[in-house]
């Protein structure tokens, strides 16, 4: 799990996210990547600084040849859970049955990352890669 001080600038937290994605992309040479699409939220802020974030780490994945697939939050929750209404709470339970788990991993951001990697695995194809 990546996570940067909210006191430092946001340059210096987007520059560390991006870092952080290179060295896991060196450590563990991934084929392809998947990642969570945009998605509108009620703080326009929040939103903003979430793209940034997530534009360091497509920017890390373009620049060292991984491929990467986009999903909707929906499109994930609905292919780890069933539906695409899904909690944060049922997208962990499931995480953790699908896998095996003895507890769902933490906090549900992790929870979240892995359901995104499970959604690409189930869809099998890298028609959105």
């Amino acid at each position: 799990m990546i996570r940067t001080s909210a006191n430092e600038p946001l340059t210096a937290r987007i520059r560390e996210i991006h870092e952080a994605v290179v060295g896991l992309i060196i450590r563990h040479q991934p084929f392809a990547m998947s990642v969570e699409d945009v998605f509108h939220g009620k703080n326009a802020q929040s939103a903003l600084k979430l793209g940034h974030a997530r534009g360091a780490i497509l920017l890390a994945g373009a620049l060292h040849d991984v491929s990467i697939a986009e999903y909707a939050p929906r499109q994930i929750k609905k292919a780890v859970t069933g539906t695409g209404n899904a909690t944060k709470e049922q997208v962990a339970f499931m995480v953790m049955q699908l896998l095996k788990l003895k507890e769902p991993p933490t906090p549900h951001d992790a929870s979240d990352g892995v359901a995104a990697a499970l959604c690409h695995s189930f869809l099998g194809s890298f028609a959105n890669v």
